[in-house]
């Protein structure tokens, strides 16, 4: 069920770094991002990695041509992702649309892709080679908002690669503009989805007001401890893994979401697995999509951060000692807080408070990617083999967070995949109770010794 990195080593040659602009004149204009999308705990750049095979109908197209076409057409609908970021009064950030560009770089590799053998899934080995950092552009101010790197590969197929400034966009909305360019790629002559700015649909009100409870901006005392020693691995949940965790829920919370009972199940071992101090509380943030819960919803274009951050929190100890139904309880109930309400609401806050991070101390972030539709984006090549996130634990503060991607196994099981990471010790504690509770006998891990500081991860 967990796999661990592979131990590929391959190499690659770039070519510099470009700029792509939009192939027409755009407008040159300032727009402002909303307040949910620039608080602070989205200043950071997010990984994604797209692989694909030889296709024999693409014969004689470069995908590295192909793809650097597509971009300058798409950004002239796209625009603002060719122009660089400025943070006005109140630390408010704006899009300057200078139309210079996203940066580009062109590349191959000495591997194929069957050489990444049966199972593609995060980590990914040589992922800095595959999407390399170009130093100087990783800047959240003044830098380009996307980097892309496309690299063939020697059997006929190639990787795109894509780093996001996450301010932006989120999984939904850097997706669409993927889709976008996989249909110019093909031919279209615009998107099927015309992009939608309007960011003011989530700016704050005027005066603002905090109306509802936001325990994930919690001021929390501790400090947050990175490792050395930090582990990475994936875990397959198919229809069989599925069924056994469903097993051990009660019937009064049996009506819940695969998400749901992941996460759930992921809160519990992990907390098991980090040894926290039994009085302290931990947090489990979910990622909520809250596009629908709009009324009327978000227009079907908008690229926007459009998610919020519901926490739930328990104390360390109720946790490991109760069954997974608390835990699933807990998750249910943090997710139904989010109401068109609870967004203005965060909006107002970001004004008031002066744009904070979620609260990271004993916290762990969940975000489910699997609807986002990252292994749709199709070039010309047909759908990737694997699309999404590049790797877990990505975040402005590394190993705090962990995706649910779909996934379709070597027995052709479609599934989730989950990267996970922690320190060494953690992961062997953490591997043994999800065993476990997958046997139906979960261990109690309210008994075990504290060894690592509880308030580090």
């Amino acid at each position: 069920m967990a796999t661990s990195s592979t131990s590929l080593v391959f190499k690659v040659h770039r070519r510099e770094p470009e700029l792509i602009a939009p192939a027409k004149p755009t407008p040159r204009e300032y727009k402002l991002l909303s307040d949910i999308d620039d608080q602070e705990g989205l200043r950071f750049q997010i990984p994604v990695i797209q692989f694909y095979r030889y296709n024999h109908s693409m014969q004689g197209k470069d995908p590295v041509r192909v793809i650097r076409e597509a971009l300058a057409q798409t950004l002239v609908f796209y625009y603002p992702f060719a122009g660089r970021l400025r943070e006005g009064p109140q630390r408010k950030l704006i899009v300057d649309c200078t139309g210079e560009g996203l940066m580009f770089i062109e590349a191959d590799a000495d591997v194929t892709l069957e050489q990444f053998g049966d199972v593609l899934q995060p980590p990914f080995p040589c992922l800095e080679e595959l999407l390399y950092d170009v130093p100087g552009s990783a800047n959240v101010l003044n830098c380009p908002l996307i980097l892309i790197q496309v690299t063939r590969l020697r059997c006929g197929g190639f990787i795109f690669a894509l780093r996001l400034n996450h301010t932006m966009s989120d999984a939904a909305g850097i997706s669409q503009f993927m889709s976008a360019v996989g249909e110019v790629a093909r031919g279209w002559l615009s998107p099927s989805i015309p992009p939608v700015w309007e960011r003011h649909l989530l700016a704050a009100r005027d005066p603002p007001r905090v109306a509802c409870k936001h325990r994930e901006y919690d001021e929390v005392e501790g400090t947050i401890v990175p490792y050395d020693d930090m582990v990475h691995r994936s875990f397959f949940f198919g229809p069989t893994e599925v069924s056994a965790l469903r097993k051990l829920v009660p019937q009064h919370v049996s009506k819940c979401s695969t998400f749901e009972l992941l996460t759930a199940c992921l809160w519990r071992c992990r907390t098991i697995a980090i040894q926290a101090n039994p009085e302290e509380e931990v947090r489990i943030i979910c990622i909520v999509n809250a596009r629908s819960k709009f009324n009327p919803p978000l227009p079907s274009g908008y690229y926007g951060n459009a998610f919020a951050f519901p926490v739930a929190v328990a104390q360390a100890g109720k946790l490991c000692q109760n069954p997974l139904g608390y835990s699933l309880e807990l998750v249910k109930q943090a997710k139904n807080d989010v109401t068109e309400e609870y967004m203005k609401s965060v909006a107002d806050l970001m004004v008031i408070k002066g744009r904070p991070h979620f609260t990271a101390v004993r916290s762990y972030l969940v975000s489910d990617v699997t609807r986002a539709g990252f292994g749709d984006v199709d070039f010309g090549w047909g759908k990737a083999v694997y699309g999404g996130p590049a790797k877990g634990g990505v975040g402005a503060i590394p190993g705090l967070a962990s995706f649910l991607i779909p996934f379709k196994n070597k027995k052709g099981e479609s599934g989730i995949v989950l990267p996970i990471t922690l320190p060494a010790q953690a992961m062997e504690i953490f591997v043994k109770e999800l065993d476990a509770m997958l046997q139906g006998k979960p261990v109690d891990g309210s008994g075990q010794k504290s060894v690592f500081i509880s308030s580090s991860l």
